[in-house]
């Protein structure tokens, strides 16, 4: 089975508290676009990120907000802005490092909540049945590309009723593997 692949850049699951903080009272996200994943946007705001090293700006927010903060990047954002986060599944940022967050109304440092995701693919149980998987199974991807194919380990699976079947990378991985939104793998072993 052919599973699409979305390559996720870096970006910010903020709660509703903090949005006030950085965007002021009765702040609400706006939809820039609809995610595959149902119910989950990427919203019009960005917002910047100061570490010890440096500072990325535009930042994109997701929707709708979260519980708890999260700021998901790459290996390489992690370098520019002098942060060593660990590899997580999202929603896990127990023990994780934190950082500023600037926004048009204010500012905010976080005390943790920087993870670099876990690969990981998205599927709906029906999905899992076909693929012989379950969930928190961690299986290998193949990637099929001009000239840069792959094999990415440690793909760990997600299964819920509401997801779509879907691989995430992040932007490091997807520049190795030369694969861009809408490119597919399949997998293996």
């Amino acid at each position: 089975m052919n599973i699409p692949i979305a390559v996720s850049a870096r970006h910010a699951h903020l709660s509703a508290a903090t949005l006030r903080a950085l965007f002021g009272d009765g702040f609400e996200l706006h939809v820039r676009h609809w995610l595959s994943q149902t119910g989950q946007f990427s919203a019009q705001e960005t917002v910047s990120l100061v570490g010890p090293r440096g500072r990325i700006d535009h930042v994109r927010l997701m929707g709708p907000p979260r519980n708890r903060d999260q700021i998901e990047l790459s290996r390489s954002d992690e370098c520019t802005l002098g942060i060593a986060a660990p590899l997580r599944i999202s929603g896990d940022v127990a023990n994780t490092p934190g950082l500023q967050v600037i926004g048009p109304a204010g500012s905010i440092t976080l005390p943790g909540g920087v993870i670099t995701a876990r690969r990981h693919i998205h599927m709906n149980p029906e999905e899992a049945r076909q693929l012989g998987v379950r969930n928190s199974q961690v299986v290998s991807v193949k990637i099929d590309s001009e000239g840069r194919d792959l094999i990415f380990g440690d793909v760990t699976v997600r299964v819920a009723p509401d997801f779509r079947l879907e691989l995430h990378l992040d932007t490091d991985e997807a520049n190795a593997a030369g694969v861009v939104n809408g490119s597919h793998a399949q997998i293996v072993g």
